[in-house]
């Protein structure tokens, strides 16, 4: 453990949180194309096919905004103060500045992030994108996102997460602020493609009201240095669903500490938590905290790893439940890959290199709510490749 929590320990002196000021571009089309390259690896469609709005930082600078659906705002965290006053009751209402050294860096040096709010009623035909891009090394980039889905609205929110090719260093802290309303519906997938030194701090807190349903999505199969994350999210409302799916591979030199915490707060509430995790020469430690307050609800957590190289696999299930009534459950499991499957698929004409790689990508390859098409062929290539670089 002693190792795993140096590994964790950033310092923050190390990084630099000033950098030049990038040009706004009116069209993605014009953007750099070693930048686009890295844009399409996280799920950003230059094009903007199928698209209802786009967010684009690249360090501290926000390079393109943009709405292209009635009842969706997109915009930079400081254009939405300057529009909306009343943004304040949602600004650090829910992460505490002193939650730790990186909220608290967060909070003294404001690096922008985006605001993206779906207006009451309003079924968002196609997802919001947005991209985190850090392009100078050595830099701290410090963002503070907002997402609001209104009363009965639907959203479907893509964040991909990169750096430039070139990049050895540097530090992404990213709190960010979810509200779903009464009715209403988030989907947030986010994926990551950061380079292999990079330090990930995200903190993310989630309130969903009654009937309310927030879906989330996280892939993460690249080389990256260190990623500490736990959102937590709270089940507010009656009948407030919450559904976490993360998919994780850590090769050599990465350290991950990944989980997901959900309080159930009120009657027929429900939650799930689906990990898939591959440890090729890495560490993973996936963590799932179900914490049941009240009776009539229904919890489950699912934590499946597979150990392909020396490493760490660490799977922390955990189950809290408070009074009478509450439906909780668990499954976790570490493991190696079969040497009768990889026998039974020889036996049909694969190699046993080919062999074991369908086992992985079949391992990998979960059911993810919510993925457009595109987005999930993305991934299926981003695990074809994953597959290369683990055998």
């Amino acid at each position: 453990m002693r190792k795993i929590d140096n590994a964790m320990d950033v310092s923050l002196e190390k990084y630099d949180d000033t950098a030049e000021e990038h040009s706004y571009v009116e069209k993605l089309t014009q953007i750099n194309p070693t930048d686009t390259d890295q844009f399409l690896n996280v799920g950003v469609d230059t094009h903007e096919e199928y698209r209802s709005g786009t967010f684009i930082q690249k360090d501290n600078s926000v390079i393109h905004s943009k709405t292209l659906q009635d009842g969706v705002e997109v915009m930079s965290i400081s254009r939405a103060q300057e529009k909306h006053p009343w943004l304040d009751e949602y600004i650090w209402k829910s992460v505490s500045p002193e939650t730790d050294k990186f909220t608290a860096m967060a909070n003294e040096k404001p690096r922008e992030g985006y605001f993206i709010r779906s207006l009451p009623g309003v079924k968002v035909e196609h997802p919001v994108q947005s991209c985190l891009y850090i392009e100078k090394e050595g830099f701290a980039q410090n963002v503070h996102n907002i997402v609001i889905a209104e009363e009965n609205s639907e959203i479907h929110i893509i964040t991909g997460c990169a750096t430039a090719p070139h990049l050895m260093s540097g530090l992404h802290v990213g709190v960010s602020e979810f509200y779903v309303k009464k009715g209403a519906k988030l989907t947030f997938t986010m994926i990551h493609d950061w380079g292999d030194k990079i330090n990930v701090r995200p903190r993310t807190v989630t309130h969903v009201e009654e009937g309310g349903v927030i879906v989330s999505n996280y892939i993460s199969l690249k080389p990256v240095g260190s990623l500490q994350m736990n959102p937590i999210t709270y089940l507010d409302g009656k009948g407030a669903v919450a559904r976490f799916n993360s998919v994780l591979v850590a090769g050599e030199g990465s350290h991950m500490d990944v989980g997901s915490t959900i309080l159930l707060n009120q009657p027929n509430t429900r939650a799930e938590i689906i990990s898939r995790a591959i440890v090729s020469g890495g560490t993973i430690i996936a963590r799932g905290n179900m914490v049941g307050k009240v009776a009539d609800i229904k919890a489950h957590l699912e934590c499946k790893g597979l150990v392909l190289k020396d490493g760490l696999m660490q799977a922390v299930p955990e189950l809290q439940g408070h009074v009478p009534g509450v439906d909780m459950s668990h499954e976790a499991a570490v493991g190696k890959i079969d040497k009768r499957e990889i026998e039974y698929l020889m036996a049909r004409g694969l190699n046993e290199e080919e062999a074991i790689s369908t086992i992985v990508r079949g391992f990998l390859n979960v059911q993810i709510e919510g993925l457009p098409v595109n987005i999930a062929k993305k991934l299926d290539k981003a695990i074809s490749e994953t597959e290369k670089d683990m055998m």
